[in-house]
């Protein structure tokens, strides 16, 4: 079996700089060729050369009010105490605003100051100064005045002020044209029926998107499989009508990733493996003159190194620079490991808590396109760190713009479904009491799924605006308070209930191999999938199996975690575990069989330093007051809403 190899592991500083040069060798960095366009077409285009007015504007002189237009020397001396009278037609006319002012008239009196005497006689009561409310030949624009300099991004005011000056046409650079191809055996197209191993097609849409938002016109190819005669003619028909070519999948060191070998048989590759994670075996080639770049087939790979390969190169095309990104200066909640030698694009999270920005790391894999979804930041960890510590101030690249980010409801801890139901009605519901933000992009709720005991930790940290808990403490029966009474001491606090809730064990349709109980758990045949450390959920299954004098290194699958409860339900419904504890709505959602185990009350810790913002108090209005948000939970199933949003205890 021949498997390829990275041909290097450059250095992302170094992959730029060569990258760069390849391109700007090739003139592939300077602006496309320009074209004549309508003015009333040019928006957003760039302009080619420097555009001059070929008439002045006005080209006349207008009047810039309603009224009469006088000469300014007829109403000299004029007073109340002595008024002067004109007559129509020799000594004033009527003009409307903007109408050209007649020959011997170099002022306009306006219609309020005008006082009628008799039939076609006015009557003037103060004097009126030259040109006053004229507007004169070339007051707004000049004839041959510069209106728009070469590599200029063409606004709407610029179209009026072109099209004003008697201009119909403008040369613009032409728009770059890139082409997208996905490669992959495996791949099928949106709604096609699928099986396993096939994988739905989305990345091309993603990567093309992209490339639009950067003013590129991109299009997607058909799927190339993996061939590499078929990739060849790919790739061969693509730089001869393309400016820039972007292929997905085939980048890395598998049996089947040609695409390395493709481009150096048709041209040249320049880089192929960068120090980077997600993203090193990116290639980046030049065929027939053409950039073409061939990004891996995880999705968050493909994007990051597309960001980082692509858009430069896209704005160059268009005449423009490279938009700065907004960057944040954020705190760090959680430590972040990294390989020494890489630099490590880590999604982040972020919120304003107190007077801190919080980040907060998610996920890390590059087929995690979710993680991308919900990120608000992309922090680097540079390629000479082992990482950074929870508390250091770190730069965050925002992937969203601040107001959004300021407008964000930082909750860390555990999981539930309702959560997701809550974020998505306090962003869209719009009866709010007065005063309160209102929905649509003022609030997000923003989750991080580390379990109850991590959110107390978070909340005693001053990291989340509040923490989603379901703790039992055994010797009371009571939930969360006693945990609360222990870690949490100091901290002036409400713990409001969202929810009670039912866990279970969650087997496949039918339970094939007849789970009970726990005591099933000791069974060789049965393979169990847990969740984290920390996590309520972790701490009851503990709780069950001490109780049935079962040692957890018995139990098959013990160490194998999850965060949520949903991904337990999807390891059990994929057939990789036979059973897993979780609530009763993950097993609807998933068709699952449900063995019901214990119920629980599921409670949010919110500090009352945050009780009085606008954010949270908007969540409880929604928690408290939206009957279709309750619907909504109960309908999902294993949810009683009785004391849905009363405070449980306070200190």
């Amino acid at each position: 079996m021949n498997r390829n190899i990275y041909i290097s592991n450059t250095p992302l500083e170094d992959a730029l700089k060569l990258w760069s040069a390849a391109l700007e060798a090739r003139g592939c960095l300077a602006p496309l060729p320009p074209e004549a366009i309508p003015v009333d077409d040019s928006l957003g285009r760039v302009t080619a050369e420097a555009v001059f007015a070929p008439r002045s504007s006005p080209f006349y002189n207008a009047a810039a009010m309603d009224g009469i237009a006088v000469s300014f020397a007829s109403a000299a001396g004029a007073s109340e105490a002595a008024p002067v009278r004109l007559r129509e037609g020799d000594e004033y006319v009527c003009v409307n605003t903007g109408r050209p002012i007649p020959d011997g008239f170099d002022a306009v009196i306006m219609i309020e100051d005008v006082h009628r005497a008799g039939p076609g006689v006015v009557e003037i009561i103060e004097p009126v100064t030259p040109w006053k409310h004229i507007r004169p030949i070339g007051e707004d624009i000049v004839a041959t005045e510069l209106i728009l300099p070469e590599g200029h991004l063409i606004r709407p005011i610029d179209v009026g002020a072109m099209l004003a000056t008697g201009l119909t046409r403008v040369s613009v650079r032409r728009i770059p044209k890139a082409l997208v191809i996905p490669t992959g055996d495996e791949l099928v197209q949106p709604g096609e029926p699928v099986s396993p191993g096939n994988i739905v097609e989305f990345n091309g849409r993603v990567l093309a998107g992209y490339l639009r938002e950067w003013g590129v016109e991109a299009a997607r190819s058909e799927i190339v499989r993996d061939d590499t005669q078929l990739l060849e003619a790919a790739i061969s028909r693509a730089v001869s009508g393309f400016d820039i070519v972007i292929t997905n999948a085939g980048a890395s060191a598998g049996t089947k990733d040609n695409t390395a070998s493709v481009i150096a048989a048709l041209g040249e590759v320049i880089v192929h493996g960068v120090n980077i994670k997600p993203g090193k075996p990116v290639v980046l080639g030049i065929v027939g003159g053409r950039p073409v770049i061939g990004l891996p087939g995880y999705p968050v790979s493909a994007v990051l190194t597309m960001r980082l390969f692509a858009r430069g190169l896209a704005y160059a095309m268009r005449g423009l620079p490279e938009p700065r990104q907004e960057t944040a200066s954020a705190m760090l909640a959680r430590p972040v490991s990294s390989k020494m030698g890489v630099n490590e694009f880590i999604r982040v999270k972020l919120g304003c808590v107190g007077e801190n920005l919080m980040a907060t790391p998610s996920g890390r894999g590059a087929g995690a396109v979710m993680s991308l979804v919900q990120a608000d930041g992309i922090l680097v960890v540079p390629a000479g760190s082992e990482g950074i510590g929870a508390g250091e101030k770190v730069t965050v690249e925002l992937l969203r713009g601040i107001d959004e980010i300021e407008n964000t409801i930082v909750a860390i801890g555990s999981h539930d479904n309702a959560l997701d139901a809550l974020a998505n009605f306090l962003h869209v519901w719009r009866d709010v009491p007065r005063g309160l933000p209102r929905g649509g992009s003022t609030t997000r709720l923003s989750s991080a799924h580390v379990g109850s005991m991590g959110g107390i930790l978070a909340i005693k940290r001053g990291e989340a605006h509040m923490a989603g808990t379901h703790l039992l403490d055994e010797e009371t029966g009571e939930y969360n308070i006693a945990f609360i009474k222990r870690f949490l001491p100091d901290t002036p606090l409400l713990l409001v209930n969202l929810v009670y809730r039912t866990q279970g064990l969650l087997v496949p349709k039918g339970n094939p191999k007849g789970i009970r109980g726990f005591e099933d758990l000791a069974r060789p045949d049965v393979t169990f999938i847990n969740r984290q450390r920390g996590a309520g959920t972790r701490l009851l299954t503990d709780m069950y199996l001490k109780k049935l004098g079962i040692a957890p290194e018995s139990v098959r699958g013990y160490d194998r975690e999850e965060y949520t409860h949903m991904t337990v339900a999807s390891a059990v419904a994929s057939g990789s575990a036979d059973c897993g504890l979780a609530i009763l709505a993950a097993a609807r959602a998933l068709g699952l069989d449900f063995i019901p185990v214990a119920g629980e009350r599921y409670d949010l810790i919110i500090p009352k330093a945050y009780a009085d913002d606008a954010k949270i108090r908007a969540l409880l209005s929604v928690i408290r007051e939206n009957r279709e948000f309750r619907e909504t939970v109960e309908r999902m199933g294993g949810y009683d809403m009785r004391d849905c949003g009363r405070v449980m205890y306070e200190q």
